[in-house]
């Protein structure tokens, strides 16, 4: 049977693919936010309470789907990942490397969680170098779900993940636009990643997942890894 059809055949892969979606989508609601309004660029008719409370109830509705996408593919008995992978990068047999770029996501995620509890205790300082690390999940959650994903050549799921990098991006720009003077390094650097993510993301979709073929031989090489369709 083919790997890929059995996949798409599994309820639990629908809810895996789901959770994960919605999880990508709400954090990249949230990247977009927090760098949209953050600093000087917070519109004139929202006060910083409210953007901040949205930004933060984004970003627990983004956890929640996440814990959902999560357990969904973990309880699912196709590849029997195990509860490891969802922490430890790179150790699973089951796509090491894309499932170690969600496990990175994830890790990043729950280092701002953990810090955030504790803010009060470690400080604003250090709590705001911690916090930094949930834009970097997002490009690693994006690219985790691309290269994952046997649905990313259907055009709805490709445009979903478009429209993710699109308005991060914009979200950048914007930002780098209203910002004031100063901050030259940080300022170039935002500049740099708004540039090289779409860069490396174009490039990888064109030729990884949109090579013909890719889902299945993914499949196929992970199913050798862990010896052989069931």
């Amino acid at each position: 049977m083919n790997p890929v059809t059995t996949l798409a055949s599994n309820p639990l892969w629908y809810a895996a693919r789901a959770g994960g979606t919605v999880a990508l989508v709400l954090l990249t609601a949230t990247a977009a936010l927090g760098v949209a309004v953050g600093g000087r660029a917070v519109p004139r008719r929202l006060g910083r309470f409210e953007v901040g409370l949205l930004h933060r109830n984004v970003a627990v509705l983004a956890v929640v789907f996440l814990a959902l996408h999560i357990v969904t593919a973990i309880v699912d008995p196709y590849v029997h990942l195990g509860w490891a992978a969802a922490v430890l990068p790179f150790g699973s047999g089951y796509r090491p490397l894309w499932l170690g770029l969600g496990a990175v996501a994830f890790d990043l995620l729950l280092a701002v969680l953990v810090t955030s509890a504790l803010r009060l205790r470690i400080g604003r300082a250090r709590w705001k170098v911690v916090h930094w690390l949930a834009y970097a999940a997002w490009p690693v959650a994006l690219f985790h779900a691309a290269g994952t994903g046997s649905d990313t050549r259907l055009p709805l799921q490709l445009g979903l993940y478009t429209a993710c990098l699109v308005a991060v991006v914009t979200a950048v720009w914007w930002r780098l636009y209203r910002a004031g003077p100063g901050r030259l390094l940080v300022r170039a650097g935002g500049a740099l990643a708004a540039v090289a993510v779409p860069a490396l993301a174009a490039v990888f979709l064109t030729t990884g997942p949109l090579q013909p073929g890719w889902a299945h031989r993914a499949a196929v090489f992970s199913l050798s890894a862990l010896g052989g369709a069931r």
